[in-house]
């Protein structure tokens, strides 16, 4: 039975074409968005619209989502992905410098890149332990986002880093640019996280969510925005795009969560500013501390310098 997703057409889409916005809003590829309008899936106020039409203010955006075959979800697609780097790899652990628009593992209605695929094609041994779609893999990083990310070869492994990953002993470091200047520079955000109430393709602050608590430092501020070093205590869906919406310092680029679409125009940025910048863990052979960084990569440093000179 197919799935329908109904929502207002946020503020920060109005005008976008319809292929690249449901793209944003749901976390499917561009190409996955356009079949699904070529399918005659997507409807605007109750006209079906083609993947290049625009997204109108205040319509009614309905997508319909086809139900995956059972057997879909648990196929790992070995597939390669251009750019994604390999950090540490030994008989244990494998971390990858995940590139933006790579999921995670397979999942309904992905028809993209995956960590788990990449690792695949390129011959990796993955640990067998966990679901069966989502083998090895510990934590996730959304689509969107870029950054460092762990999978477990060895069974050992799985077990000890999805203790850690629970027990919150891994360091998980972000950066994030993020819109205006926060105060106070340095703080906590302890807010609990659910889905939105009136919007299930986004997450937000609510009383009956799940305990949420992430810590940040501002590091630099610039004209419009302000960078800032993120370390998650807990890993909700979303956590540091959420928690920063709510404080109305969302995510530059962020569209669905409330950012301003012309700073992200300017800054020539089609994603959230947000990049997996560390990771540490005890590692579960040796027992030693594994710490590994990950730069910028191309399309976030050119945004970030954008804003340091001042739009000139």
């Amino acid at each position: 039975m197919a799935e329908t997703r109904a929502m207002p057409v946020p503020d920060g889409l109005a005008g976008e074409r319809v292929d690249a916005a449901i793209s944003r809003l749901l976390g499917l590829s561009r190409t996955r968005a356009a079949e699904l309008a070529a399918a005659g899936g997507v409807r605007l106020d109750g006209r079906t619209v083609g993947k290049s039409d625009r997204l109108l203010p205040g319509a009614w955006l309905e997508v319909e989502l086809p139900e995956a075959p059972s057997s879909v979800a648990a196929e790992v697609a070995p597939e390669p992905v251009p750019g994604m780097r390999i950090v540490h790899d030994d008989e244990d652990v494998v971390v990858v410098d995940k590139p933006v628009g790579v999921a995670a593992h397979p999942s309904p209605g992905w028809t993209g890149p995956t960590v788990v695929g990449a690792l695949t094609a390129a011959g990796y041994r993955i640990s067998t332990s966990g679901a069966a779609e989502r083998q090895g893999v510990v934590h996730r990083l959304d689509v969107g986002t870029s950054g460092l990310m762990v999978v477990a070869k060895s069974e050992h492994a799985y077990t000890v880093l999805k203790r850690a990953f629970k027990e919150r002993t891994v360091e998980k470091v972000y950066h994030a640019l993020v819109q205006g200047h926060p105060e106070p520079t340095t703080g906590t955000i302890d807010a609990p996280i659910g889905r939105h109430p009136s919007a299930d393709y986004r997450f937000a602050v609510v009383a009956d969510g799940k305990p949420s608590v992430t810590h940040y430092e501002v590091l630099e501020m610039l004209p419009a925005a302000s960078l800032v070093e993120v370390h998650l205590e807990t890993g909700r869906t979303h956590q540091i795009r959420v928690h920063f919406a709510a404080l109305r310092h969302p995510c530059v680029g962020d569209l669905t969560y409330g950012a301003d679409p012309s700073l992200a125009a300017r800054t020539r940025l089609e994603r959230q500013w947000l990049h997996a910048v560390r990771l540490g863990f005890e590692h579960p052979g040796t027992g030693r501390w594994l710490e590994v960084t990950s730069e910028y990569p191309a399309d976030l440093a050119a945004a970030l310098e954008v804003l340091r000179d001042g739009y000139r």
